[in-house]
């Protein structure tokens, strides 16, 4: 009895929490500024006017990997939309980033970006990978985990479609 009234504590303080980790469609997603691979700044708004694919995501993570390789075979489609690959790397040092990058085919604009807490803190980082979609004024229009390529499709072209 008192194990299962321990699950059922520890599912109403767990699931409230994770639903609070999303932010809903239609919010501002907070801006961050972090450095790329080379040392420079980039920010979130440097893109304003561009739709955003932001991959939240670590180098040893499985899923993150099935991630990046789905956005790859979507990468016709991104440059004939003009979408951003922003990728933040939230756990993992810039020699595992160039190692994990090493030999792909990236996204015709593509940042990776190490994390210095910022924007694990400021997007409520608990699950990876963590995929969102942004429209051209930075409200999400999709947050959620992995995404396939049909899924990465479908929502770019929703994005694109909306009037500027």
């Amino acid at each position: 009895m008192l194990k299962r009234f321990l699950v059922i504590l520890l599912l109403l303080l767990v699931f409230p929490a994770l639903s609070a980790l999303a932010l809903e469609p239609g919010d501002q997603a907070p801006d961050f500024t972090l450095k790329n691979l080379e040392g420079r700044e980039v920010s979130l708004s440097d893109y304003r006017g561009r739709i955003v694919l932001l991959k939240l995501s670590t180098t040893w993570c499985p899923t993150c990997k099935q991630q990046t390789n789905d956005i790859l075979r979507v990468g016709d489609l991104l440059a004939e939309k003009d979408v951003v690959v922003l990728e933040v790397f939230v756990q993992d040092s810039e020699k595992m980033v160039r190692r994990f990058l090493k030999d792909k085919q990236l996204p015709t604009t593509f940042e990776a970006l190490l994390d210095d807490g910022r924007a694990h803190k400021a997007y409520n980082v608990y699950l990876i990978p963590r995929m969102l979609v942004l429209d051209r004024a930075h409200k999400v229009y999709h947050d959620g985990g992995q995404l396939f390529e049909k899924d990465l499709r479908r929502l770019i072209e929703e994005v694109a479609a909306q009037p500027l």
